[in-house]
């Protein structure tokens, strides 16, 4: 009967200890996300300048490639390259802080876009924060025309 009850107490310690740590995972996890939109977010209104990688001018791959070194992940310097990274995610799963990507040249399925996921407010009203050729560093609507019909993928980068 003892070694029940002290079998009975091992488990419901470790069980205790595991949701600890899980909750612990998750909240690590919301502060880096948000670590990663802040920084995005700073450089808002920063104009685009294609390879540009600074305040005075700054290329989409570099903002994502910015955000996350701010949590010490570093990612390849172009989009094509970020799109490799991660972990695949479906566009009615996507998370704040996941990358999402376009093909906006000619070649419908060659990546040349990339933005961070700010915001998912339901399913047709998902923000995400990108250096835009013309208007710089912007945060838009996943769902607009223009960018929906162009999106080709979605990665999550923290797990």
């Amino acid at each position: 009967m003892k070694y029940k009850i002290t079998q009975i107490y091992f488990f419901l310690l470790l069980g205790l200890l595991a949701t600890g740590c899980a909750s612990a995972r998750k909240s690590k996890i919301k502060d880096q996300v948000s670590t990663v939109i802040k920084t995005a977010r700073a450089y808002t209104g920063t104009p685009y300048k294609w390879g540009g990688t600074t305040r005075a001018g700054i290329d989409c791959s570099a903002l994502t490639g910015h955000a996350y070194e701010s949590i010490n992940i570093s990612l390849p310097r172009t989009a094509d390259a970020q799109a490799l990274k991660g972990q695949k995610v479906k566009v009615g799963e996507l998370q704040p802080g996941d990358l999402v990507f376009f093909a906006t040249g000619k070649k419908r399925r060659v990546i040349t876009h990339v933005g961070i996921v700010t915001e998912v407010k339901g399913n047709d009203n998902v923000k995400f924060i990108h250096a835009s050729t013309s208007l710089g560093v912007v945060e838009t609507n996943l769902y607009s025309d223009y960018f929906f019909k162009r999106l080709r993928a979605a990665r999550r980068i923290i797990k």
